[in-house]
């Protein structure tokens, strides 16, 4: 018996849910704020309060409950958006909510469209677990998001889903990486795959690729997705320039000035390519620092053999909950995967 098709909403927890989590009241959480403030004063003025200890108290006080007014004001602004998206949806199907926290677990294979109530990320961690299934990304909060990935606001939400709905939305195909383990365990990843350590120890692992291999000790591998390429990875193109040009203005390094600087790297998002890069390779007698990055074409991978007893993982995205154990023993498959994000817009 064919299911009933739905509307899904994936939302998240407001910093002002995660304060309370944390700390139980209002009371509780303003304190907490208040009394890091009055810490971090006493740390800057290198020893005990003085005489103006009471206004200075009151100027923490003060700070305590600007902060928490920000919270209370991003809350406010979510939970009304919510509110509008919900009238805005009443458009014959039932509608779910999906908490961030339960996405992996959700079966949206009943779903018409998805519809992703800001932030970035959260848009990069629902589209991993929603197969073909459309998503309309929605800022909720244009004054203080950015949205790269989040073109609709609460007035064009209706109109971004009815298109869904008829067949005529514009939808871009998105490009995932995939990580797959000897045992058949896989993850996908919208921005980026990491594979390492999940510790600050070094990552041992072989890495194979275009028919060479190498036996690595690193801060691990980044792999990455045209829509991930202005993220993670391009803070490794920062360092490459900014060492860069500290070795050219220090003159330590002869024939630097014809070195040109790694500008970066930027795919498009529909890119098949993957990029690659090993963090910070250590170069010793066990291990090697000749393949440090790279292209995947459209139906090549890598291959990484953990060589760790213990700490490896695999995690896409930055949710490091949310991750494969790496372990000696588990071999990983690194290349694009057939499954695409489909992003509305």
């Amino acid at each position: 018996m064919q299911r009933s098709q739905a509307i899904a909403v994936v939302t998240r927890e407001t910093r002002l849910e995660g304060l309370l989590a944390r700390w139980g009241t209002a009371g509780a959480a303003k304190f907490r704020l208040k009394a890091a403030h009055a810490h971090e004063r006493m740390l800057s003025a290198r020893g005990p309060v003085d005489a103006a200890a009471t206004d200075a108290g009151q100027d923490d006080k003060a700070l305590a409950e600007a902060a928490f007014e920000a919270y209370e004001a991003e809350d406010r602004v979510y939970r009304a958006t919510l509110d509008r998206i919900a009238d805005e949806l009443d458009l014959g199907f039932p509608v779910t909510h999906v908490r961030r926290e339960y996405v992996a677990n959700y079966d949206f294979r009943n779903c018409v469209v998805v519809v992703v109530v800001g932030q970035d990320g959260l848009v990069a961690n629902t589209a991993k677990y929603v197969g073909d299934v459309p998503i309309v990304a929605v800022n909720p909060d244009p004054t203080r998001i950015d949205g790269v990935l989040l073109p609709f606001d609460i007035g064009s939400t209706r109109q971004a889903v009815q298109g869904v709905i008829r067949g005529t939305a514009a939808i871009r195909e998105v490009t995932l990486a995939e990580a797959e383990l000897n045992d058949g365990q896989r993850l996908l990843a919208f921005n980026d795959l990491f594979i390492g350590s999940s510790s600050h120890t070094s990552a041992r692992y072989t890495l194979t690729v275009e028919g060479l291999s190498e036996p690595q000790s690193s801060s691990g591998m980044i792999v990455s997705t045209g829509a991930g390429s202005t993220g993670w990875l391009s803070s490794l193109f920062n360092m490459y320039d900014g060492f860069g040009e500290w070795l050219r203005a220090s003159n330590m390094v002869e024939n630097m000035s014809e070195r040109p600087p790694a500008a970066g790297l930027r795919l498009g998002w529909e890119d098949p390519r993957l990029a690659w890069a090993v963090r910070e390779p250590f170069l010793s007698k066990q291990s090697g620092a000749s393949l440090v990055a790279g292209l995947l074409e459209e139906g090549e991978e890598i291959v990484v053999e953990s060589l760790m007893p213990s700490r490896g993982v695999i995690f896409s995205d930055g949710v490091e909950s949310d991750f494969l154990e790496f372990q000696s023993g588990s071999i990983a498959r690194i290349r694009r995967a057939q499954q695409r994000a489909r992003l509305v817009g």
